[in-house]
């Protein structure tokens, strides 16, 4: 089994592409951080997932983002896949909601029906960040973001997500614009995409995954690219965030608290900062942060 890999896959006959997800040490370095129930593992990991492989059809520089918000159980969601390779995220629910739920809860069970999704794609050259918001309408992760695709692009796009406590795994087809040859070509790619099970996507690495589906089919198969944990937080980025809230209100925060604490809510990393690293950080040329503030 390749692991913590994303792969590209063409079925040429049938001018479809598709992607292969498939996440175990990533996944488990970003557990680590929440003791999250399992039925919310299940759907962060279903997004995560989803995550890297709708980012993988974007061609940019910088980082997508899938934000889930509501008044359900489960809150707020977020995953993020930036283009280098590094994913995280995060979710926050209501524990005694959540206990009153079906043993085998809905996505509306758990998200609410009002609940928002917000995709974002943000790029490191300073552009205009592209967004688009819709509301969930499935049962499922996967079905909720086939409704986004439905509305918001021109392709034609199949996805398919399973997650559990060790893994989470998934797949995405897409009709290529180009005409083809196959007239039958993306009907066929998905009916054969559809027996797949939940179980075949965690257990089943991508040259099985293949075979079973497209034994019959011309497939090639591009270079692995590797995903991990990586959590984007810093000392530097902290103090930016405390510059932005200006001199006043920083030595007002010091006055009463005696420090500014920030926790990072994706890696669980403490930064503090004390009155002597507050008046550095707002000194005219400022040498550059020291590393050695608690975290």
């Amino acid at each position: 089994m390749e692991k913590d890999s994303l792969r590209r896959f063409i079925l040429a006959n049938m001018q479809v592409r598709g992607e292969w997800i498939h996440l175990d040490a990533t996944w488990q370095a970003l557990l680590t951080n929440n003791d999250y129930p399992d039925v919310v593992k299940k759907i962060l990991g279903e997004a995560l997932a989803a995550v890297v492989l709708l980012s993988a059809t974007v061609k940019y520089q910088g980082s997508l983002i899938l934000q889930i918000k509501g008044s359900g159980a489960v809150h707020l969601l977020v995953v993020q896949a930036d283009s280098d390779g590094s994913v995280r995220g995060l979710a926050r629910y209501k524990d005694d909601v959540l206990s009153n739920l079906p043993v085998e809860p809905s996505l509306p069970d758990l998200l609410s029906e009002d609940a928002m999704m917000v995709i974002t794609i943000q790029p490191n050259n300073g552009s205009k960040p592209y967004q688009g918001i819709v509301a969930l309408n499935g049962d499922t992760m996967q079905a909720c973001l086939q409704a986004y695709f439905e509305q918001s692009e021109q392709l034609a796009t199949r996805l398919y997500l399973a997650a559990d406590t060790s893994t989470c795994a998934g797949m995405l087809l897409q009709r290529l614009p180009e005409q083809a040859d196959d007239k039958d070509g993306w009907n066929r790619a998905t009916i054969l995409a559809d027996t797949l099970s939940e179980q075949d996507l965690l257990t089943w690495d991508h040259d099985m995954l293949l075979q079973r589906l497209y034994h019959e089919e011309q497939v090639t198969l591009f270079d692995r690219k590797e995903i991990r944990f990586q959590c984007t937080c810093s000392v530097a980025r902290i103090e930016g965030a405390i510059q932005s809230l200006g001199e006043a209100e920083a030595q007002d925060i010091i006055n009463q608290q005696g420090h500014i604490q920030v926790d990072c809510e994706f890696c669980n990393k403490d930064y503090r900062f004390d009155r002597v690293d507050i008046k550095r950080i707002f000194t005219p040329a400022a040498i550059k942060p020291f590393q050695n503030s608690t975290h």
